[in-house]
């Protein structure tokens, strides 16, 4: 059965009012709906797939983070993309940390097939994941010499880790309020958690509408902005103290989006519209495509 949610995870309100349908375009071709907080402005999917039954949703090589392959221009341009933000990631997460620290543990929720992961062990942080999807874990396992665990809210229940990462995790997370209660113990004091989402207050997501591919229904369940999470994480505890923007995000979901409207990938569109948003978000209040929110217990 689908879950059908009556309030908004941010703010708990009552008052949820349609906003978009939009086409699951990877897997099933079903259309999803999105409705809008009417207090806060949160968006998200409902009604969704449940905790059982999204997994199917996951099951298609067109899903690139659970897939290795360099098939297709696509997946190409993703695979250039991630070897460049790989390394801007871990430089971030290496500067969290002080020269003199004894000891650099990091847990990454959601690791994919572990290239991140990879890429700390290598520079001598001491790592740990999770992946729920198995092959994909098996894979990581084996890429970053690390361990990875399936379920969040079970594993590492007394680590204690000084950064925690969720590349475009958070997006997909089923029971948040446990997540971010889960986080909160694991995170250590003056620790930090980095989180990447898209931001439904981009330009690339008011131009391209219902195609916008960053709301990729159903595994989307919660589009964020700015505001919503700096009070959702407020909620739990936490603080944001900063943010970065991933300049490629908006080229990339461009070039997702036209496909998706159009039937083809148009990369002159996609690359002037990447260029366009970037450009919009440094004068309005950095809504970029997609944030990299720097979080710390309050």
């Amino acid at each position: 059965m689908p879950e059908n949610l009556q309030n908004c995870s941010v703010c708990g309100s009552l008052l949820l009012r349609h906003f978009l349908v939009c086409k699951d375009h990877t897997v099933s071709q079903q259309e999803f709906q999105i409705v809008r907080c009417e207090s806060c402005g949160f968006k998200f999917t409902n009604p969704r797939p449940n905790e059982n039954e999204i997994g199917a949703f996951y099951q298609s090589p067109e899903y690139i983070s659970h897939s290795d392959t360099s098939k297709g221009l696509v997946n190409k341009a993703y695979r250039l993309v991630r070897n460049h933000t790989l390394h801007s990631k871990f430089k971030l997460a290496d500067s969290l940390i002080p020269g003199s620290h004894p000891e650099k543990r990091l847990l990454d929720i959601g690791c994919g097939t572990g290239h991140f992961l990879k890429l700390c062990h290598k520079n001598g942080w001491q790592t740990k994941g999770i992946e729920t999807d198995g092959k994909t874990r098996e894979i990581a396992i084996g890429n970053s010499q690390s361990e990875v665990c399936d379920d969040f809210l079970t594993a590492y229940a007394h680590d204690q880790f000084d950064v925690i990462t969720m590349w475009h995790v958070l997006e997909h997370v089923h029971r948040l309020a446990e997540t971010l209660e889960k986080i909160h113990r694991n995170l250590a004091g003056g620790g930090t958690l980095l989180v990447a989402v898209p931001n439904s207050n981009a330009w690339d997501a008011k131009h391209y509408g219902e195609h916008w591919a960053a709301y990729d229904v159903p595994r989307h369940l919660h589009h964020f902005n700015p505001p919503a999470i700096k009070k959702l994480f407020e909620k739990f505890g936490f603080k944001v103290v900063r943010t970065k923007p991933m300049l490629f995000d908006a080229f990339y979901i461009s070039m997702l989006s036209t496909k998706y409207r159009d039937g083809k990938i148009k990369y002159a569109e996609a690359i002037l519209n990447g260029q366009k948003s970037n450009a919009w978000a440094k004068k309005n209040g950095g809504n970029y495509s997609s944030l990299i929110y720097m979080i710390q217990k309050a």
